[in-house]
């Protein structure tokens, strides 16, 4: 029956019944502790918050596990958030009862992660870790979520952040150096200004040379070592149609009369047909090629053999000798930290753009951006060229007289 009785141990025990209709009870050690719990539960029940004071039992991996069930999300998204949720989430909280989890607690977690997870997989922690807590809220199982107010450390930009390759350094240095095989793909990367997937998954049928275009229409989408095509681009806008310059066309035309398609009319196609994987291409052909083209690391003759150096993650220089060149490349490749990324090319295809000075709304379109923000907050970066700007100021740095040319204009209304 609901109210306080003593105990045969001389404690004190306050009953009362859930909204479901189940009897429930604790003890406490004096009848006023109790009464006021009484009190706070009855409360709670009539005002619609009431949180069972036993249901914070639950393990948070438990009903982690149970929240992660209901995701509805794409393959890609949900291999990458069961990866941090299974490698740091669950590593840290799996055991812990949820009512057990505070936010000093969180803090703590989220500022010691800081020192050796990157900026995105720190937001990505917190964002499953607050999912879980939410849905453990709404679900009635802990009164308050303790990662409300939890911050992540301040992001500090770095020289390897979202690098533009000059266009010129592009075609000469790079392109030559990529291995014939991969060279159209990368062209259309730098020349196209395509995300990787949009790139690898492009076929026959989007592909238009005569009219000196090509339509994005399906993306490659890799998933635990697995590419399988996805009918449509990552975003409404993705789906679009991008003009391709004649130096591009030249290059996929060669590509096309040399390599066979691949499945599906697969333009850039693996030794057996399917769309290549990223993580592969990134070790074995991109990382390599910026060696040989000079942007990554060094490699040099030394007599008979070559010189590699390279500076690691923390920052310390390296160096040794190798009897033949792919040797030292392919190790300047794997231990140089940093480097143009294959999506730096898009950075610098939007640049290039605005820089030339082609309308901000145009170049959304052709990057597929919903809004035109996106394009200029993360995609043009502006190179360092001061000429520039003294060009739309009208500033001829030959004349003699530069006060001439504003004399006109400094005119009162």
């Amino acid at each position: 029956m609901p109210g306080i009785r003593k105990t045969p141990a001389g404690n004190w025990r306050a009953s009362w019944r859930e909204p479901s209709g189940a009897q429930a009870s604790k003890t406490f050690a004096t009848r006023r502790e109790a009464s006021a719990f009484l009190a706070r539960m009855n409360t709670t029940k009539s005002t619609g918050a009431y949180v069972s004071p036993h249901a914070g039992r639950v393990l948070f991996g438990d009903h982690a596990r149970e929240w992660m069930k209901t995701w509805n999300t794409e393959a890609t998204t949900t291999a990458r958030d069961d990866s941090v949720m299974r490698n740091h989430v669950l590593a840290k909280w799996g055991t812990w009862q949820l009512a057990r989890i505070d936010h000093l607690s969180v803090q703590g977690w989220i500022t010691d992660l800081g020192a050796r997870l990157s900026p995105a997989t720190l937001v990505q922690c917190r964002r499953l870790m607050s999912g879980v807590m939410r849905s453990a809220l709404r679900n009635r199982l802990i009164a308050f979520n303790p990662c409300e107010g939890v911050r992540i450390p301040s992001r500090r930009t770095q020289d390897t952040d979202e690098q533009i390759i000059d266009r010129a350094v592009f075609r000469s240095s790079l392109l030559p150096v990529v291995p014939d095989r991969y060279r159209a793909l990368v062209a259309v990367g730098g020349g196209a200004g395509l995300r990787w997937g949009e790139t690898a998954g492009l076929c026959a049928d989007a592909l238009d040379l005569d009219a000196a275009r090509l339509r994005v229409i399906r993306t490659v989408i890799e998933v635990s070592g697995h590419t399988s095509f996805k009918p449509f681009p990552k975003t409404t806008a993705g789906r679009r149609t991008v003009p391709l310059p004649g130096w591009l066309v030249v290059l996929l035309r060669e590509h096309i009369a040399t390599h066979p398609r691949g499945e599906a009319g697969l333009i850039f196609a693996n030794q057996v047909g399917g769309a290549y994987r990223r993580t592969l291409f990134r070790t074995r052909v991109w990382r390599p090629a910026l060696v040989r083209a000079g942007l990554l690391g060094l490699v040099e003759p030394d007599g008979e053999k070559f010189r590699a150096e390279w500076t690691d993650a923390a920052g310390v220089p390296g160096s040794a000798m190798f009897k033949r060149e792919p040797a030292a490349v392919l190790h300047v490749a794997r231990n140089q930290t940093g480097g143009l990324r294959f999506h730096d090319l898009r950075h610098s295809y939007a640049t290039w753009l605005v820089d030339d000075g082609v309308p901000v709304n145009m170049v959304q379109r052709v990057l597929g951006h919903e809004r035109s923000s996106t394009t200029l907050d993360l995609y043009t970066r502006r190179t360092d060229d001061p000429s520039r700007v003294l060009q739309a100021l009208d500033d001829d740095p030959d004349d003699d007289d530069p006060d001439d040319g504003l004399a006109g204009a400094l005119v009162p209304r």
